[in-house]
C-alpha cells in the first residue's frame, strides 16, 4: 500500500520552544510531571521507531510517544490530551496488520508495552487479570503448569499483546472451535476519551445491561484505552491429535474441509496453505510438507480422548476420499510443533520469495472456498501478480498474500488492485472485508462497499457516544468522519475534523 507519510515534520519539543506553543507542546510539558524518566519520547529519530505498526506501507511519525507503566499514568495522559484537544492513538506491541495503530502526525502515541504484569490468576473461577501489554502466549505459559490455557492464538501470539487482541478482536488458528477474543474476555478497565476510568463487564460470565463490553472489543482503539483485562481460562484438553494432509490442489482440499464440517465434526483448527505459500514456508523454516502438494491441510482435534479418537478416524477418511495423497499424524508434541511451524511462519516466510507483499484479510462462506480460490488464481494470472493463499479454512477466513516488487514501476499499484479485487470478491459472496486484522487505515475505503450510509451513520453514533470530540484514534475505520449531532447522509465539503487535521477524509 502507498505510504501516508506526507505530513510535514514538526520540530522536537525539546528544541527552542516557540513563542506560542502548540497544544502538543503544552501536553508534552505536562507529561513530564506525570511520567517517570525515559517514558516520554520526542526525539525525531526515536519517534521514527513508532511510525507504523505491522503494516509498514503506511507510515506517520507521531508528535510524541508516551510509555506509561500503570493505569494511573494512562488516565493522566488521556486527561491532558482531552483538555488540550490533542488526538491520541493507543498501541500495544505494534503487530497489527491494518494500520490500526498508525500514529497521528500532530498527536500522541500511547504505547502500553511496559504494562506487562499479570495481576491475578484465579484458577478456581478460571480467570486471570492482566495488563494490556502482556504478551498473548505469556498468559498460557503462566497457567500451563496447572493445566489451563488462554485460547485465542493469533499467529503472532509470541509477540502480540492482549490489549491489541482486544482492540482487533483477534482470532487465530483455533477460533473455529473456540471463537475469537471476544469469547474469552470477561471484563475490561477502560480509560474513556475524556479521561474517566470505567469498568465494562466483570468477573461473571454474563454481565447485566447493555453489552458495552462487546461494543468495545474489536473497536480498534476508537472508544478508549484498555488498562486492565479479565480473561477467561480454559482447561487444557485431555487429548490433542494433529494431522497434515497433502492434496493435488486447493479444490480437493476445500472439498475435504466442507465434508468434515458437514459430517458434524468440529476440529479445533483446519488450516490450508497453497503451493506458493508452501514454497515460502519451506525456504524459511524447512517444514518438510508433502512434496508436490498443491495444497496442504493442517487439522487439529482436541477434547476427551475417546471423542478425539473417533473424530480423527472420520477426518482421515474424508481427506482420503477427497484426494489426499499423503497423510501424516503427529506422534508427539515435537512433531505437532513442526507441523504448525510452517503455518505459523507463513506471513513472514513469503519474504523469502518476494521483496514486498500485502497481507490481506477477508471472509467468505466456507462452501464458497473452491470458487473463490479459482477466481483469485484467475486474477493473479490476468494481472501477473502472484498470490499465496494461507487461511483458516474451517471458518472461511482468507489471508491472501499479494506479492510484488516495490522497485518495479507500477508493481505496487497492480498489487493494490488485486488486493482490492479480492476484498470485492469476498463481499460478492456474502462475506466480509476483514475477519481478524481489522479495518484500521488500510480498509476504510472498502467500508462503503460493504455497508450502507445508514449502517455507517449508526456505527458512527455509537463511536460518538464514547468519544464526542473525536480525539481517540481519529481517521480509522470510518470512510467519512462525522461530528456528533450531524445530520446523517452524504457529506458535502470539507469536514471540520479534516480541516483541523484531526481526521482524514476518503
Amino acid at each position: 500500500m502507498r505510504s501516508t507519510d506526507t505530513q510535514p515534520r514538526r520540530p522536537s519539543p525539546d528544541a527552542d520552544e516557540p513563542d506560542h506553543p502548540t497544544p502538543v507542546d503544552q501536553a508534552v510539558g505536562r507529561f513530564r510531571a506525570v511520567l517517570p524518566p525515559g517514558a516520554l519520547i520526542t526525539d525525531p529519530q526515536q519517534l521514527r521507531t513508532y511510525e507504523c505498526d505491522g503494516l509498514a506501507s503506511y507510515r506517520v511519525v507521531p508528535a510524541a510517544v508516551v510509555l506509561p507503566e500503570n493505569a494511573d499514568q494512562v488516565r493522566e495522559i488521556v486527561r491532558i490530551c482531552a483538555e488540550l484537544q490533542v488526538p491520541f492513538v493507543a498501541r500495544g506491541s505494534g503487530t497489527g496488520l491494518s494500520g490500526g495503530a498508525l500514529p497521528h502526525a500532530e498527536g500522541v502515541l500511547v504505547v502500553t508495552a511496559r504494562m506487562r504484569r499479570i495481576l491475578e490468576i484465579d484458577l478456581a473461577n478460571e480467570r486471570a487479570v492482566v495488563e494490556p501489554g502482556v504478551i498473548n502466549l505469556d498468559v498460557t505459559r503462566a497457567v500451563a503448569p496447572d493445566g489451563y490455557y488462554f485460547a485465542p492464538d493469533p499467529s503472532s501470539q509470541q509477540v502480540c499483546s492482549v490489549g491489541g487482541n482486544v482492540a482487533e478482536n483477534s482470532g487465530g488458528a483455533h477460533c473455529l472451535k473456540y471463537g475469537f477474543t471476544t469469547n474469552h474476555i470477561l471484563g475490561l478497565e477502560v480509560v474513556t476519551p475524556d479521561g474517566d476510568v470505567v469498568e465494562l463487564g466483570g468477573p461473571a460470565r454474563e454481565a447485566p445491561g447493555y453489552d458495552l463490553l462487546g461494543a468495545f472489543i474489536g473497536s480498534e482503539g476508537t472508544l478508549g484505552v484498555v488498562t486492565k483485562i479479565t480473561v477467561r481460562l480454559l482447561r487444557a484438553p485431555e487429548a490433542v491429535q494433529t494431522l497434515l494432509a497433502g492434496f493435488p490442489s486447493t479444490d480437493e482440499a476445500g472439498a475435504a474441509v466442507s465434508a468434515i464440517i458437514a459430517d458434524g465434526v468440529t476440529p479445533a483448527a483446519i488450516e490450508m496453505m497453497d503451493a506458493l505459500a508452501i514454497e515460502a514456508a519451506e525456504q524459511a523454516v524447512r517444514c518438510d510438507y508433502p512434496a508436490g502438494a498443491g495444497a496442504v491441510l493442517v487439522v487439529e482435534l482436541d477434547g476427551p480422548a475417546a471423542e478425539v479418537e473417533h473424530t480423527f478416524t472420520e477426518v482421515r477418511r474424508h481427506c482420503e476420499d477427497h484426494g489426499a495423497f499423503e497423510i501424516r499424524v503427529a506422534a508427539d508434541d515435537h512433531e505437532r510443533a513442526m507441523i504448525w511451524k510452517g503455518r505459523k511462519s507463513a506471513f513472514a516466510a513469503v519474504g523469502r520469495i518476494s521483496p514486498d507483499y500485502i497481507v490481506q484479510d477477508g471472509v467468505i462462506p466456507r462452501t464458497a472456498l473452491p470458487g473463490v480460490l479459482r477466481r483469485i488464481a484467475e486474477l493473479s494470472a490476468e494481472s501477473g501478480v502472484r498470490v499465496a493463499n494461507v487461511f483458516h479454512a474451517g471458518d472461511g477466513n482468507l489471508h491472501p498474500l499479494v506479492l510484488f516488487d516495490g522497485s518495479e514501476p507500477g508493481a505496487a499499484e497492480r498489487a493494490e488492485e488485486v488486493s482490492g479485487a479480492i476484498l470485492d470478491l469476498c463481499i460478492e459472496h456474502g462475506g466480509s472485508i476483514t475477519g481478524e486484522h481489522g479495518v484500521g487505515a488500510d480498509k476504510v475505503k472498502y467500508m462503503g462497499r460493504m455497508f450502507t450510509d445508514d449502517d455507517l451513520d449508526t456505527m458512527q453514533r455509537v463511536r460518538c457516544a464514547f468519544d464526542p470530540v473525536g480525539l481517540c484514534n481519529p481517521g480509522k475505520v470510518f470512510p467519512t468522519p462525522r461530528l456528533c449531532g450531524e445530520v446523517p447522509g452524504p457529506r458535502r465539503g470539507v469536514h471540520p475534523l479534516t480541516e483541523a487535521g484531526l481526521a482524514d477524509q476518503f
